[in-house]
């Protein structure tokens, strides 16, 4: 093992980091909604089952990689077997994407924090949102007219990111989580509380919780569940390969995964809870159904809950508690992201944590003010959220699966790793769900995704538009992960089998 790695002081540490990576913006904002419009209390069903059969096992393979390769994902996928180095970098480049508009996201959240305070969107949030404080053009291209109110906050995030990632992995990342995600999840269950207590609560959670068993028999329903637990558990583009690459080589991975997967999704059902109640709420005050006030992203976030905030009894607080937890999860989230990619390159060019952070960081720091706090920021943002995360995601995950499980044929010795180190078993059902069932709900969800933007486009956006920010980025993604991957690594870099797999041959056990 490369003896200057960096190790969490503990797993409760590791653990933290990673439940404050899964725990991020879509957990509040997507997740309700989702469910909602697919079954409601019936979604509960194939949302299990997709944790169980996808989430899980994708989880700990991601796990299995980063510890006993013992690196980041391109150092790790390249000791697996060289010709896979470049599915490493293709996930690291999918971590610089999600980082540079993610943080502009939680920048608004950090003004929202404030705006409450004052109901500073009067009688028209939407407005307020896109006019006032975005600042945003009608129609659609890519502009730099920075907007000084949302390029200040999201400068600091980056600052704030930047210093966090500077510390180091026990330091900073680690005694971040211990102070955010207990924080966030406090905080929550205070917002989650005053909101069972409003008038209309009720009508919310039954909206919620209400089953429409006949949607079980749509495919759809289906994909959107494996879609929501393959987004929300941060896996399968880099991140906790990253972060099992931190532990100690006696750790109990799966043990430790099942405690991360479960507390997502039981933050994912608080978050419904929370979310509808409140809902609930505006629709009795509008005087209006349920289903009238429910959506989800941004719109849910920025313009329902302000106009819920208006109107609500002690709606100051209530909205500051609301955006402080978004901004606690997106920020360890964000956390995540850029350390993916920042290991990446210390790992291989050989260089130190400062020079990494601000080299790299400072770079992805300035792509995210050059592009995000802008008069064409929103439109930008989501046409690159949509094909990073449907096509960009789901099409490294179904690549890294089909070349680990059919091509190289490594989830035997995979799961004897996790075994060796581990007290809860990776065995048959983790393989076939690896081998084939994940594989097959990949290959679905790619390949609908692809049919559906190639025929209808997406939001309305001119087609060059979606050209330039979609199909084309994510195929540089590919072209730049290819080069990066036949660029030699520092000399002396150990790309053999590092000390875990020696731990592991020798039998030695937890």
């Amino acid at each position: 093992m490369d003896t200057q790695r960096e190790v969490w002081s503990a797993r409760s540490v590791f653990i933290l980091a990673a439940i404050g990576s899964a725990v991020g913006l879509g957990n509040i904002w997507r997740f309700p909604f989702v469910a909602y419009e697919n079954g409601a209390g019936a979604f509960v069903i194939p949302y299990l089952i997709a944790l169980l059969t996808a989430g899980i096992p994708l989880l700990f393979l991601d796990y299995a990689i980063g510890h006993k390769f013992r690196g980041s994902p391109p150092l790790a996928f390249r000791r697996l077997s060289k010709w896979t180095e470049t599915l490493g970098w293709w996930q690291v480049g999918i971590c610089f994407v999600i980082a540079v508009y993610y943080a502009v996201i939680v920048a608004w959240a950090v003004r929202y924090t404030f705006f409450s305070i004052g109901r500073a969107w009067g009688d028209d949030p939407e407005g307020f949102l896109f006019s006032t404080f975005l600042q945003q053009e009608d129609g659609a291209r890519l502009g730099f007219d920075l907007v000084p109110g949302v390029a200040i906050p999201l400068a600091l995030v980056w600052l704030a990111t930047l210093a966090v990632l500077a510390l180091g992995v026990q330091r900073g990342i680690g005694n971040s989580a211990r102070i955010f995600v207990p924080l966030l999840v406090v905080l929550f269950l205070a917002l989650v509380i005053r909101s069972l207590f409003l008038d209309g609560a009720a009508d919310g959670l039954n909206a919620f919780f209400d089953p429409e068993w006949s949607l079980l028999a749509d495919p759809t329903v289906w994909i959107a569940a494996y879609g929501q637990i393959f987004f929300s558990l941060s896996i399968a583009f880099g991140i906790m390969i990253t972060y099992a690459s931190y532990l100690r080589i006696r750790t109990n991975l799966t043990g430790s995964g099942m405690v991360v997967a479960f507390s997502n999704s039981s933050f994912e059902i608080l978050a419904g809870i929370g979310v509808f109640a409140a809902l609930g709420y505006m629709a009795s005050v509008a005087e209006v159904p349920v289903d009238e006030v429910v959506g989800g992203g941004i719109g849910l976030a920025f313009i329902a809950f302000p106009q819920i905030i208006s109107v609500m009894p002690g709606g100051s607080v209530f909205g500051a508690l609301f955006f402080l937890c978004l901004v606690f999860a997106g920020f360890t989230s964000l956390i995540s992201i850029v350390q993916v990619v920042i290991s990446a390159v210390q790992d291989k060019l050989g260089i130190t944590r400062i020079p990494a952070v601000l080299g790299v960081g400072g770079a992805m720091a300035a792509c995210s003010i050059a592009l995000f706090p802008t008069t064409t920021g929103v439109s930008v943002l989501d046409v690159v959220d949509k094909f990073v995360n449907n096509l960009g995601i789901v099409g490294v995950a179904l690549v890294t699966v089909i070349s680990v499980a059919w091509l190289l044929r490594r989830t035997g010795d995979l799961g004897a790793h996790l075994n060796a180190v581990s007290s809860f078993r990776a065995g048959i059902l983790w393989q076939f769900c690896i081998v084939v069932a994940t594989p097959l709900v990949l290959g679905a969800m790619l390949i609908s995704e692809i049919r559906t933007l190639a025929d209808e486009g997406y939001g309305g956006y001119p087609a060059d538009f979606v050209l330039t920010l979609g199909w084309s980025t994510q195929a540089i993604l590919i072209g730049l992960a290819i080069i990066l991957a036949l660029l030699p690594w520092r000399r002396g870099t150990d790309l053999g089998h590092p000390e875990s797999t020696q731990f592991l041959a020798t039998g030695a056990r937890r």
